[in-house]
């Protein structure tokens, strides 16, 4: 499939009344089994592939990040919708060029988010928060790229919510055609941001804290549910009990659990 027939595919999946499940995957190989299960649609993890290149989030370069986005689009005929982290730089440039290289590598979509990077200042300051996604939002709908919006606020210890639904509605305006507040816990904190925006919003389930279910977050509206890096570090803690029970204990339990080699083989041959 073509990046444009792909992403027409993707939008349309926003405009359905049901939600729909985006599972992320972190190379090839991940994105091969998740569509083998059945999903409509991939993302990408930046904090999964920085862990298993052995980094930290956030330490991955703009040309890591499309190259890894490359081999998932090339390994699927599904949507593939990346996540492009904060464009990879301050300026609303940045983020314009993050979107055209996303777009040539065959992405449908992805998302630019407002955190900086550093510490001392997590969170751009508003206006330029708002440049920064119109500059990605114009150059996406120019390119056939469904364009993510993130408001970052809570996924950095800054729990305000008035001040993310400003943002989110900011996005909206700017040209965002989907929202994203990662770290939301409540479902009373995300009926708040859904009554005050008008377009599709994405949700997090980051492992932790957070006491709702898919039929929950449907029930309320929500359109479209990703795991970030959480079934990477599910992976990474497979393998850390199955490395500690052949350390410790001698046995190979482990191995009830996991896929058969026939299986892998089959998956990826073809």
């Amino acid at each position: 499939m073509t990046q444009a027939s792909r992403a027409a595919v993707f939008s349309e999946l926003h405009q359905r009344p049901e939600l729909f499940l985006i599972p992320n995957a972190w190379d090839a190989g991940s994105a091969k089994l998740l569509d083998s299960l059945g999903f409509s649609a991939i993302a990408t993890t930046s904090a999964g592939l920085a862990f298993t290149v052995g980094r930290k989030d956030g330490q991955m370069s703009r040309e890591e990040t499309l190259a890894n986005a490359r081999a998932i689009v090339e390994a699927t005929s599904l949507p593939v919708s990346a996540d492009l982290e904060n464009g990879f730089g301050d300026a609303p440039e940045d983020c314009r060029l993050t979107i055209l290289a996303g777009i040539e590598v065959g992405l449908a979509g992805g998302s630019i988010e407002d955190a900086t990077g550093r510490p001392d200042q997590p969170i751009y300051e508003f206006g330029h928060a708002v440049d920064r996604v119109r500059a990605a939002a114009e150059t996406a709908r120019a390119g056939g790229f469904v364009l993510t919006a993130r408001a970052e606020n809570f996924l950095h210890g800054i729990a305000d919510l008035d001040d993310t639904i400003r943002r989110l509605q900011a996005f909206q305006e700017a040209g965002a055609e989907v929202l994203y507040a990662p770290a939301l816990t409540r479902l009373d904190q995300i009926s708040s941001v859904l009554s005050s925006i008008d377009r599709p919003l994405n949700v997090l389930f980051t492992v932790g804290g957070q006491d709702f279910t898919v039929a929950d977050l449907a029930r309320l509206g929500v359109r479209r549910v990703s795991v970030g890096g959480s079934f990477t570090r599910a992976a990474f803690g497979a393998l850390k009990r199955a490395a500690l029970e052949l350390r410790d204990q001698g046995t190979f339990g482990f191995a009830k659990d996991a896929m058969t080699y026939a299986e892998l083989s089959a998956l990826f041959g073809k």
